[in-house]
């Protein structure tokens, strides 16, 4: 019974350490629980941000809508300035697949139209006598990529001698799909401009306020009920309206993103201000100032990266309200103007009830304002949580 017991346990191929468990210790982990023990904060933000599958695809879509801006004159059909005078306020044109049943591939049909002296408007309508393929990769209007060098081709292009119009013409028979293409440039780089001059406020403002408290702290925080107690909208079009008409494009440009930055970053100081508070109790904050560690040291090396994952997800729900206040002064004609273009100043057009009755076509560029707020907030829950270290 012996020998049966001790051949059994010879032949079972396990083996008891002799040494003290130690439940820490990598041998004890198994590999799943080794990587997860061992992984970083970003790559377990990573992991967490990648079951939120909304989130995810929001995320894809910014990176896709902000790569976009970099290759804009090669997306657009059409040049900024080009015009179409024979196609003023055309409407949409569709894109067809199949003529008669047969399938031709992407393709529009000939485009005219006819005067109705009643009503004093451009009917348009299809030619189904001509069919016009779209052409891929082709040769269009010649514009600098880049500034750099000069070059002609397009992603998509209508034939020569037919008409292209996605989202239709604007007054001056301009492409209206081409100009929010381009328009994308603007009022998605204002946003991140803006949220870095922000970030940089809220940052050393709030880090100040919370590291050193006292009168400075007080000063800031009557400050930052100051700014916070007007009105948003109004203060906007106070300021913007102080910008000179003669300044150039560029400079209004910068001019708009200041004022978005220098009214946004009180909420992002409040933030830093309640977690400096807390942290600057810690006992790694107190060894810090004991081995002689500089404020700007323990702010920046030992304070600022312990929530920092969480000062992105905000970053990344202001950038929304950035672009909304772009849209809004542009709309009302106290923001950018032309010849520069955004979304806000392509809406400046249908600010008459009339014209959007006629030609609703012209209130398509809010449609990407709507996508691209959405897609932000979407993302920055996801990214919120993500940098939640309390979730699982």
């Amino acid at each position: 019974m012996t020998d049966v017991h001790h051949n059994h346990a010879d032949n079972s191929g396990h083996f008891v350490a002799d040494r003290p468990f130690d439940p820490y210790s990598i041998e004890t982990l198994t590999e799943s629980q080794e990587k997860y023990y061992l992984a970083s904060q970003w790559k377990l933000m990573w992991w967490r941000f990648k079951r939120h599958r909304l989130a995810l695809f929001c995320g894809v879509l910014l990176v896709l809508m902000y790569g976009s801006i970099l290759i804009s004159e090669f997306l657009a059909p059409y040049a900024l300035s080009t015009r179409h005078t024979d196609y003023i306020y055309s409407p949409p044109q569709p894109v067809h697949l199949f003529h008669e049943g047969e399938f031709v591939g992407p393709f529009v049909y000939g485009w005219e139209y006819q005067l109705n002296m009643d009503k004093l408007l451009r009917e348009y309508s299809e030619d189904r006598s001509q069919i016009h393929p779209l052409q891929f990769f082709c040769h269009g209007d010649p514009y600098h990529f880049w500034g750099i060098w000069k070059t002609d081709r397009h992603l998509v292009c209508a034939p020569e001698g037919a008409q292209l119009f996605l989202f239709g013409t604007d007054r001056l028979g301009r492409d209206m799909y081409s100009r929010i293409i381009y328009g994308a440039r603007i009022s998605l780089t204002i946003g991140l401009v803006g949220i870095i001059l922000s970030f940089i406020l809220g940052i050393s403002i709030g880090g100040l306020a919370g590291y050193y408290g006292g009168w400075i702290d007080t000063s800031v925080q009557r400050i930052t009920e100051v700014i916070r107690s007007f009105p948003e909208l109004p203060l906007w079009m106070a300021l913007s309206a102080i910008l000179p008409v003669t300044w150039s494009p560029i400079w209004v440009f910068f001019g708009i993103t200041l004022i978005l930055a220098l009214l946004d970053w009180t909420g992002l100081a409040r933030a830093v201000r309640s977690k400096l508070l807390a942290l600057r109790e810690e006992d790694y904050c107190t060894a810090a100032q004991l081995m002689g560690a500089k404020p700007q040291r323990i702010i920046g090396r030992h304070l600022l990266p312990g929530f920092f994952s969480h000062l992105v997800a905000s970053a990344t729900l202001s950038i929304p309200a950035m672009i909304l206040g772009e849209t809004a002064l542009s709309f009302l004609g106290l923001g950018l103007r032309p010849p520069i273009t955004s979304w806000g100043v392509l809406l400046n057009e249908a600010q008459n009830i009339n014209v959007v009755a006629i030609y609703p076509w012209l209130m398509l560029p809010v449609m990407p304002v709507i996508i691209i707020i959405l897609a932000f907030n979407f993302f920055g829950d996801g990214l919120r949580d993500a940098a939640d270290p309390y979730k699982t």
